[in-house]
């Protein structure tokens, strides 16, 4: 296909796909003539990617580069283009050292007692620690096992997550839905919860009609 079909059926402007070829992140077509090139579906997957990391998890193009670049490397281990996709595994690097001093001790706590296999590097350890840190920094009596009836239900939302994107084979496009559900989805998910709860506070609560 050529460049205006690419820009159609990935639905990115030819300018742009230009200005991606230009920087690497998109490679180049096979050349017919000087100044014309073929491209594949190869091309139209890697499009929809880099709109997915530049457009929904917002990196710079400079970013999105080594991300596809540390995807394209390991793109027959499914896991690791999926972490790195999902910013858990710094691009570029390998299996985080996990032999330092723990930093995040209520995570690891949490992590153990649900019997997951976490990486060390996953910042989502981090941001545990310190909501828990500033929930009790209002006095309000919070910790690790409070947020396990949570936990099961991540674990279960988890499951349901990868089971939609099981059946497709190609890892980078697997990468792209695995992108787009998630960051897509989060605030739809909270939103549900504010619903959900707002449901129970009536069936508790409310007395009289709305």
């Amino acid at each position: 296909m050529r460049i205006s079909e690419l820009g159609r059926r990935s639905g990115v402007a030819n300018a742009t796909i230009k200005y991606y070829l230009r920087e690497g992140l998109l490679p180049p077509g096979r050349a017919t003539a000087a100044t014309q090139a073929e491209y594949d579906e190869s091309h139209v997957r890697r499009l929809r990617l880099i709109r997915a990391l530049v457009g929904v998890r917002g990196l710079s193009v400079a970013s999105a580069k080594q991300v596809l670049d540390a995807m394209t490397e390991h793109r027959g281990d499914t896991h690791e283009v999926l972490g790195i996709a999902f910013g858990i595994r710094p691009p570029g690097e390998g299996a985080p050292d996990t032999s330092g001093e723990e930093t995040n001790p209520e995570a690891s706590a949490l992590v153990d007692a649900m019997g997951w296999s976490v990486s060390a590097a996953n910042p989502a350890r981090r941001t545990i620690d310190e909501t828990l840190r500033a929930l009790r920094s209002l006095d309000i009596e919070y910790d690790w096992q409070a947020l396990l009836p949570y936990a099961e239900l991540a674990e279960r939302t988890a499951r349901h997550d990868l089971d939609r994107i099981e059946t497709i084979t190609d890892p980078l496009e697997k990468a792209e839905q695995a992108v787009l559900l998630t960051f897509l989805l989060e605030p739809a998910l909270m939103a549900l919860r504010r619903l959900a709860q707002e449901n129970e506070s009536t069936a508790r609560h409310g007395g009289g009609d709305t």
